[in-house]
């Protein structure tokens, strides 16, 4: 089932009214809705073993995170009735190793279904035990790495006494399976989104117009500027990927590339933070204008921010703070100076974060060979933050200069592009040769031919279409405003009705106008379609 579908249409109807009528007369039960719509949802667009593999999951990290309050428990009472000093500290080193064993036996779980399901083909594959990543016919279950990445952030929560466990099991898989979330994420906390779950709502207050301006605005990108350019990309990194890429084409495509991605993306998480917010349910932002970013760092700060906030939390603050990074990070400060003592444990762990990162979006090469590019960058860019603060002081640059703020845009941009080598070639290699085609290739191909030769429906327009380049040119004014400070939602709803009314067809019939050229089907996901 798309979420772009007459099919979906309608279970989001029906699931609203249930649940709106449901809040008039029984406000308190008005979650049991929400949580019978999402095992609905679940069912549909998956199977009943998805659902059960699902379930389990939420059962085994609900148990755990109870375990581990219990043992909490257990050890304020024990060391209340114990006056000695070096009794207490051996009482609560002794209920720690207890913690730990439960939560890694957790953890292995939740981690160990992720890994079978995502890389088990992968790796059997390497190794040589099976012809392709596909023979085993393992399929990945829908939302697998989203559900299981919050359930691992609930059990260190709980883990770490930062809140009591949920003792209601329905109200937690709630939390686990809102349907909204399962497709694209976002990654959300349990102190964020569970109190919001549970608490009534009605279809009066801005939320319900919040939530539609928003699910029209991902739709936009979605069908009128995804959908559309993913003729191209896959024409250029699949029909055109060799030794004998154009030049032209190398550069081209992934320019074209980074908006078909940001459009697919954000769009798709617009769709589902909309929708959640017709129920009156704020989920975690996930993107804010990543491409004004005018570092490496600053981007990753804006570009699926809930993941990048998890991988900060629970991957790269325990490594940084651990006895062996002080220990690394006093040795490089006596050998190196005070900042590469700073900033060296910090650097280890920005790029181990980054190959989990490149690691969660696949097992393959260009997936990890991506995610050490990045980290290795913003990496450099720390331990070089003295040399670059010398060399703007030596040429007098104003860095609150627009134009500085504008060259550190540009600079960012370039960056992440040549890191989009990596993560849309199927191969490393694919990538370099584009990368030297990019730069050396001499015998430059027009774009419009280069594309029909790989295959490109809309080779004449270089794969773009007239209500693709409006619908860019919207975004790009929408995202500008936000930028400067200006929320468009609110400002949109404060126009006079004709003035919206006059808004709301001029792009509706950009979207229809876009997918009567949608050669997709609907679909148009490209690194982010594999849950």
């Amino acid at each position: 089932m798309e979420l772009i579908s007459l099919k979906f249409a309608l279970f989001l109807v029906a699931s609203l009214t249930t649940y709106y009528v449901a809040g008039r007369l029984v406000p308190k039960l008005q979650w049991v809705v929400l949580l019978a719509s999402s095992m609905a949802f679940y069912k549909l667009v998956g199977s009943w073993k998805t659902l059960a593999l699902m379930v389990a999951v939420a059962l085994v990290t609900w148990l755990a995170a109870l375990g581990l309050h219990a043992l909490d428990q257990a050890c304020a009472k024990a060391r209340k009735t114990t006056k000695d000093r070096t009794a207490k500290k051996a009482l609560r080193q002794r209920f720690l190793v207890r913690k730990r064993v439960v939560l890694i036996a957790a953890l292995a779980v939740c981690l160990g279904i992720l890994g079978y399901f995502k890389y088990w083909n992968v790796l059997l594959f390497y190794v040589g035990k099976a012809p392709d990543t596909f023979s085993l016919g393992i399929l990945l279950p829908l939302g697998i790495s989203f559900y299981t990445f919050q359930v691992v952030g609930y059990l260190i929560d709980a883990y770490n006494q930062k809140y009591a466990p949920e003792r209601n099991f329905a109200r937690y898989l709630l939390f686990v399976s809102w349907f909204p979330q399962i497709i694209q994420g976002p990654i959300n906390r349990f102190d964020q989104l569970s109190h919001q779950l549970m608490e009534p709502h009605g279809p009066g207050g801005t939320h319900v117009e919040h939530g539609l301006l928003r699910l029209g605005y991902g739709m936009l990108k979605k069908i009128a500027i995804a959908n559309v350019l993913s003729n191209a990309v896959w024409a250029i990194f699949h029909g055109a990927a060799g030794p004998a890429i154009p030049g032209s084409l190398a550069l081209y495509g992934v320019l074209v590339y980074s908006i078909q991605m940001y459009a697919d993306f954000s769009g798709g998480i617009d769709i589902v933070e909309g929708i959640s917010e017709l129920f009156g349910i704020q989920m975690a932002q996930n993107f804010r204008q990543p491409y004004f970013s005018v570092s490496l760092a600053d981007f990753w700060r804006r570009w699926h921010m809930s993941l990048g906030a998890w991988m900060r939390d629970y991957v790269f603050y325990p490594l940084a703070v651990t006895s062996g990074s002080r220990r690394f990070g006093k040795w490089a400060g006596k050998h190196f100076g005070k900042h590469a003592g700073r900033t060296l444990p910090a650097c280890v762990a920005n790029i181990i974060v980054f190959l989990l990162v490149g690691l969660w979006h696949g097992a393959e090469a260009h997936y990890l060979v991506w995610g050490l590019y990045n980290g290795v960058i913003v990496a450099l860019s720390d331990l070089c933050k003295p040399l670059f603060d010398k060399l703007v002081e030596v040429m007098h640059v104003r860095r609150e200069s627009a134009g500085f703020h504008l060259f550190g845009i540009v600079r960012t941009f370039a960056v992440v592009c040549v890191g989009r080598y990596f993560d849309c070639f199927d191969h490393v290699s694919d990538a370099f040769f584009a990368m030297r085609n990019a730069v050396m290739g001499l015998d430059w191909e027009p774009v419009s031919s280069a594309l029909a030769s790989a295959g490109a429906i809309y080779a004449s327009g270089w794969g773009f279409t007239v209500p693709t380049l409006l619908a860019c040119a919207f975004v790009l004014v929408v995202d500008v405003f936000y930028e400067r400070g200006t929320n468009v939602r609110d400002a949109v709803l404060a126009w006079r009705l004709p003035l919206r009314v006059a808004l709301y067809a001029a792009l509706i019939v950009l979207v229809a106008s876009a997918a009567a050229l949608d050669t997709t089907g609907g679909g148009g996901g490209f690194l982010y379609a594999n849950f």
